[in-house]
């Protein structure tokens, strides 16, 4: 009777932990569902989202701090421009893109977009130091306009160390240390944010000596740089 007794409360010890770990996992599930701002959403990371969005020119609408229908969509033009999965949802992976860290996502960069975000800002401090912010920021993203062009290479990295592509590289100034504005510009670059007008040249026109570089068709002057195509 006592081994009856015995087998009976390790079965019924057993189902309880069972209970418990499916009880636990519910839970978690719940949470990580919870964690992620989507349709309905309301809070201080959505406005987050928001302010990135209109920034990057994805997002029209007012920056309340609720997720309706105009965040959403913005969401999945964000999401679709940048080869993340387009649900509308701000989940880890797309808050991460816009360069927000929450409980819900990673708190640090990979290495790899580290790399990528301290070697444009280097290029976007040597080049562009002490132009608005928005030039700044147009600088990087004419980078990650060559990226995407078939014409250059497809790597940051590749783009930057082209040859004769930048004077930053030619002259040195690269291996600078790049202020905490730059490491802004460069991120913003990345996540998107493109004030050039899709433009992969820019040139000084009061140093420029190329004649060729005055034939390319202008997006937009900003500081002391012209854009273009």
């Amino acid at each position: 009777m006592r081994v009856k007794s015995k087998k009976k409360l390790i079965v019924i010890f057993s189902i309880f932990l069972i209970a418990i770990g499916i009880i636990f996992y519910v839970f978690l599930k719940n949470n990580e569902v919870e964690a992620l701002s989507k349709y309905g959403s309301r809070g201080d990371e959505v406005t987050q989202i928001q302010t990135k969005l209109k920034r990057w020119g994805y997002y029209n609408g007012n920056i309340d701090g609720i997720y309706g229908s105009q965040t959403q969509e913005a969401v999945r033009y964000f999401q679709r421009k940048n080869g993340l999965t387009v649900d509308g949802i701000a989940g880890p992976a797309t808050l991460k893109a816009m360069g927000i860290y929450s409980s819900s996502s990673s708190s640090s960069l990979s290495s790899s977009n580290t790399s990528n975000v301290n070697l444009l800002a280097r290029l976007i401090y040597g080049e562009a130091r002490g132009e608005p912010y928005t030039g700044q920021v147009a600088v990087g993203a004419v980078v990650m306009n060559r990226v995407k062009s078939s014409s250059f290479p497809n790597t940051i990295s590749g783009v930057i160390y082209q040859s004769g592509a930048f004077d930053a590289v030619s002259d040195g100034q690269i291996n600078l240390s790049p202020d905490s504005t730059a490491k802004k510009a460069a991120q913003d670059a990345i996540n998107g944010w493109d004030p050039s007008y899709g433009a992969i040249y820019y040139f000084n026109p009061s140093t420029a000596t190329n004649k060729w570089i005055w034939s390319r068709p202008m997006t937009v002057t900003i500081g002391r740089h012209r854009f273009c195509k």
